[in-house]
């Protein structure tokens, strides 16, 4: 028996749209031709969209069907795991704390830590849990932890905390660096001060993202006029990507070092942190706060 908690014509769409043709699409999943373009045709009424533009040369995804791709494998996936959890409550599995994990919310402390941390908890294991690190990720899993991943670790202060109605504790505190394209030429230092910056386009996460990065904005700002500061959305691959191409400087944690290869993170001689550490649901279930308490004594944070 197939369990799914969607509509099962995403999973046709995404085949056409990985085939490229309803033919395709058919000789894959042993139907007619006929009847993938009845699911779809179904699926366009229902949504009230245009997913496919048809053109001599096959099928291609309108603006609309790419989003939609994009977040059908996303929902699927969602969908298969959660019935996975729902099996796994129902026969009393052993305890698995999922971690969640992606370039911006790196898991390394925490398996680093794992040797300790078993030794409080060895009746607990954990499953990483990669995901795409979107603004709309972000906000709901950090909004709902505890029900697909149950923690991330990453940088935070009280007003993400408020913001995303999460709860957290510092395991680190983080120096605020620089990463710059290895062809830059501030890539040929190995530490970096204020005034290396003068001149340079220096890329910040917007007012308000977080009061220690504020800090460093307001100093910059009202002492040192000839480094021109943008501003920037949320941090992802794609705004390492942009700093890359662009040849810009952006301010960063040295643990985001691996995120982009063709980058450099360059600590500065300034002094300003960020606290690093677990975000964890504001009432944790008692498996994990036996885990969460583990974490804290493996870090000497008791």
């Amino acid at each position: 028996m197939v369990n799914r908690l969607y509509n099962p014509q995403l999973e046709t769409f995404i085949r056409v749209a990985d085939a490229g043709s309803f033919n395709k699409a058919a000789d894959e999943l042993y139907i007619t031709p006929t009847a993938i373009i009845k699911q779809i045709n179904s699926l366009e009424a229902e949504l009230d969209v245009t997913l496919f533009t048809r053109t001599h040369r096959g099928l291609v995804l309108t603006k609309a069907g790419q989003s939609l791709y994009k977040d059908a494998k996303y929902m699927i996936e969602y969908s298969h795991k959660a019935v996975t959890r729902a099996k796994a409550a129902m026969r009393d599995e052993t305890s698995v704390v999922r971690i969640g994990t992606s370039p911006m919310t790196p898991a390394q402390l925490l398996t680093d830590l794992w040797p300790q941390i078993h030794k409080y908890c060895s009746d607990i294991s954990f499953q990483l849990v990669p995901f795409e690190n979107t603004p709309e990720n972000a906000r709901e899993i950090l909004k709902n932890l505890g029900g697909h991943i149950d923690v991330v670790a990453g940088v935070f202060d009280e007003t993400l905390l408020n913001l995303r109605e999460c709860a957290g504790f510092e395991l680190t505190r983080e120096p605020i660096c620089c990463a710059v394209s290895i062809y830059h030429p501030l890539a040929q230092k190995d530490r970096l001060t204020v005034e290396d910056l003068y001149g340079e386009n220096l890329m910040i996460i917007h007012r308000g993202w977080s009061r220690y990065m504020d800090e460093v904005r307001d100093e910059l700002s009202g002492k040192h006029l000839p480094i021109q500061l943008v501003d920037f959305d949320f941090y992802d691959v794609e705004i390492f990507n942009q700093c890359e191409r662009q040849k810009n400087v952006m301010l960063v944690i040295e643990k985001w070092s691996c995120v982009h290869p063709m980058m450099k993170v360059i600590p500065v001689a300034w002094g300003y942190e960020i606290p690093f550490g677990i975000l964890h649901p504001p009432k944790p279930s008692k498996m994990l706060e036996r885990f969460l308490e583990a974490v804290r004594l493996a870090a000497g944070k008791p």
